[in-house]
């Protein structure tokens, strides 16, 4: 369920330059918003800058929560009896670092993130794009795909192929290299620094699983169905990495059913494969089809379809490497089995 699109236009970078980068990511693009709130996290003061102006955001002064939306084709920065109009919008700390501060679109969502903030406008949309730290990004993505109570060593595992994931492309938009949806890797708030996301990503800090050479984008998926696929298998190209169909023997033996029933004109679109139920998800809603594993059949004037395991099917099964972790697995084992031929590489430290 992840990002199948990288695999058409992938570009590899060595870890050695890319473990202390930062990650570009758009963030709640799915809202489409017109209008966002900036707040500074617990004892943060925000540095907001534009067109050579600059103001401060603080907590407890008369300018405590940014406003932005887009005003004559611009954004408009309201805060207090300040105002910052421009086509670019900047937010860091006071020493123009990272810091930790709150997005919200008022009426529907607030997240916090750590690093810097560049807000631009773009078809009539207010878009945010945060640069935070490889390592802070890796621990975001780990903490919204596992849940709490998952074995360290699946955490571990799924650290890693996130961080690969990260380092083996960009340019995943126009404007920013990924996005916080599963069209690149599905990203919320980072993890308390005692948590077990956190721990997984410190003790894997670094590491990433390499072809070659050269790390790899590292797809996962919530459950399999048995077996894993390759990209061909789904009607997908691939460049680099020849992933491997493997068997999992837990989603074998415990595979999760479902039973939909989609219109005839649905069905067929099915027949190209990750494209065709991409297609309906988007249109439909994402649990429309599953998964691609199923056999068809048509029941008056629709077409019922019987199946099995959840998203795409390549590379990393999570429910998979939830079952070998707490059957005695190491992450490498994890790793090793469903992603065959690779290794893990260390990049150059900070």
């Amino acid at each position: 369920m992840r990002a199948w699109k990288f695999l058409l236009s992938a570009t590899f970078f060595m870890c050695a330059d890319a473990c202390a980068q930062n990650v570009s990511i758009g963030v709640l693009g799915i809202f489409h918003p017109t209008e966002l709130i900036l707040t500074p996290g617990e004892r943060q003061e925000l540095l907001v800058s534009a067109a050579g102006q600059e103001l401060f955001v603080t907590e407890g002064s008369d300018c405590r929560a940014l406003q932005i939306r887009i005003s004559e084709g611009v954004l408009l920065a309201t805060c207090g009896k300040k105002a910052l109009r421009a086509q670019e919008i900047h937010a860091t700390s006071r020493n123009q670092e990272a810091a930790r501060f709150a997005l919200a679109i008022p009426g529907k969502i607030k997240r916090t993130y750590r690093g810097t903030l560049r807000v631009i406008a773009k078809d009539g949309a207010v878009i945010p794009i945060v640069a935070m730290d490889l390592e802070t990004a890796v621990g975001s993505v780990v903490r919204a795909e596992m849940t709490e109570d998952t074995p360290l060593e699946a955490l571990k595992a799924q650290a890693v192929a996130t961080r690969s994931y990260f380092l083996a492309g960009g340019g995943r938009h126009a404007d920013f290299d990924f996005c916080d949806l599963t069209h690149c890797q599905f990203l919320r708030e980072p993890p308390p620094a005692v948590s077990p996301a956190a721990k997984a990503v410190g003790e894997t800090r670094g590491m990433n699983l390499a072809y070659t050479g050269k790390p790899i984008a590292a797809m996962f998926t919530r459950s399999c169905g048995g077996h894993t696929r390759t990209p061909q298998d789904i009607g997908l190209s691939y460049r680099y990495y020849p992933y491997f169909s493997v068997i999992c023997n837990f989603c074998y033996k415990n595979p999760v059913r479902w039973t939909r029933k989609v219109s005839p004109e649905d069905a067929a679109r099915l027949r190209s494969g990750e494209a065709g139920r991409l297609s309906i998800g988007r249109r439909l809603g994402w649990d429309t089809v599953p998964s691609n594993n199923f056999t068809a059949h048509k029941e008056g004037s629709k077409v019922v379809l019987e199946g099995f395991g959840q998203g795409h099917g390549i590379g990393l099964c999570q429910r998979g490497a939830r079952a070998m972790a707490e059957n005695g697995a190491t992450f490498r084992e994890i790793l090793e089995h469903y992603f065959p031929n690779t290794k893990i590489e260390q990049g150059r430290p900070r």
